[in-house]
């Protein structure tokens, strides 16, 4: 079974800096896998904020993690600075489906990329709700 090469930058539609912690090494000496989805969840997160969509306290909708999966090409670590490349695969009626790259450096190859699943839902109720439409334009922007 052949493994399908890590991304480019030029996949993604939206970049997020983020910056690598002293207590994101392991015993290894490099970036714990744990680290990652920290990233991911970040980064996504911070454009929802950024872009106006988002209000983790006071919003009517929130994103609830259902799916997520990772695949690692190379070793990262503190106090490499890391940029998410985000992009929206698949947009539902309520949830979404984003594809992000870790990018190390500067550099173009991701270092780890993966998926990120959201189901928003009615943050009183919980129940599955309809992404608004704001949103929908929104996330349209960021979609391959």
């Amino acid at each position: 079974m052949s493994r399908q090469p890590p991304p480019n930058r030029s996949v993604f539609q939206a970049f997020m800096g983020l910056q690598t912690r002293w207590s994101d090494n392991d015993v290894y000496g490099h970036m714990n896998n744990v680290v990652h989805y920290k990233l991911f969840d970040t980064a996504i997160n911070r454009w929802l904020i950024d872009a106006g969509l988002l209000d983790p306290r006071g919003g009517a909708v929130i994103g609830l993690v259902v799916e997520t999966g990772c695949r690692y090409h190379a070793e990262a670590a503190f106090p490499d600075e890391v940029t998410a490349g985000i992009a929206v695969a698949r947009l539902g009626t309520s949830s979404v489906t984003y594809e992000i790259g870790l990018f190390r450096n500067g550099e173009e190859v991701a270092f780890a990329d993966g998926r990120f699943v959201h189901v928003y839902v009615d943050s009183s109720t919980r129940r599955p709700a309809a992404l608004p439409d704001t949103w929908r334009s929104k996330l349209t922007e960021i979609s391959r």
